[in-house]
């Protein structure tokens, strides 16, 4: 079983204008939705398009999070949260006009306890499953939390996939993670250097992997991505053809692809191959990609 944790979910507001925005007046919608996400919750909701049954860890707060559970569920959506004592599950304004203009929340504050709570589901985790980590880690919560997660996991037989930045994602490394997503950015910040062209990536993805990743799969926006895979080969694949409108969820969906292609095929190739489908599937629509999308994507690259 896939298992994501989303530390903290949110229901995103998005208003669409007509009209450039106007501080300090009165702003007329020409559209609105609610999307419900957060980036474990993003990889879930493309894993079920692939087909491919996840559970949904995390925590949810308040009458937002209650929504944001039975709307889950309404999409199909198998979770497990832990739901808080006090706060609520965070609401995100998405304004789109002439530019995008955003208003996160902060969310709910997760206590100790929650967190055991959360452990012991983890703890029950068998071999053969994964888990997947996405995104940045509360600041109630303590900075090394990926890395007690991992270590409480480690000889145990399941798969991490973490998908973080900076000393976040330095610190997993030693567990020796299933795979790691960093974007080209993020690669740079860790070498410390800036990065020129696909031999530079591939020498810092190497550094990554001497450390104790086992795959490095390294996301490049419109130049597309580059996988180094466990046994050292490099996969190479360029981006489909498409107008880019939105940059939510992209990577998270990029992810899921892989790493449903990669249990669907056990290959590597064909793994990256439906996460750059899944991924500019998600940034050529308005919200996640769904399978219609991705399967005439794939059929392009």
């Amino acid at each position: 079983m896939i298992y994501t944790v989303t530390f903290n979910p949110a229901i995103d507001y998005v208003v669409r204008l007509a009209e450039p925005l106007q501080a300090g007046a009165v702003n007329r919608a020409a559209g609105e939705d609610c999307v419900l996400g957060g980036k474990g919750i993003n990889v879930s909701g493309v894993l079920a398009q692939l087909g491919c049954p996840s559970v949904a860890l995390g925590f949810v707060a308040g009458e937002t999070g209650a929504w944001l559970e039975r709307g889950l569920a309404a999409q199909g959506l198998r979770t497990d949260f832990i739901h808080l004592p006090e706060g609520m599950t965070r609401i995100n304004v998405k304004i789109k006009a002439d530019q995008e203009t955003e208003l996160n929340g902060a969310g709910p504050a997760i206590p100790p306890q929650a967190m055991e709570a959360l452990y012991a589901k983890l703890d029950a985790l068998q071999p053969g499953d994964i888990l997947v980590l996405a995104g940045s880690i509360p600041a109630s919560l303590p900075a090394d939390t990926y890395e007690k997660i991992l270590s409480r996991l480690q000889g145990r037989g399941v798969d991490a996939v973490v998908d973080a930045a900076g000393p976040l994602l330095a610190r997993v490394l030693p567990y020796r993670p299933f795979l790691i997503k960093p974007n080209h950015h993020e690669l740079a910040e860790l070498a410390g250097r800036a990065l020129h062209g696909d031999g530079e990536i591939e020498a810092a993805a190497r550094e990554l992997q001497a450390q104790g990743a086992r795959n490095v799969l390294v996301s490049m926006a419109g130049d597309g991505a580059l996988l180094l895979d466990e046994t050292g080969a490099v996969h190479r694949m360029g981006t489909p053809r498409g107008t880019v409108v939105n940059s939510v969820g992209a990577g998270d969906s990029m992810l899921a692809g892989f790493v449903a292609g990669y249990l669907q095929s056990g290959s590597y190739q064909n793994a990256l191959r439906l996460g750059t489908a899944c991924g500019s599937a998600t940034a050529f629509s308005l919200g996640l990609a769904d399978r219609q999308t991705i399967d005439c994507l794939l059929q392009t690259l």
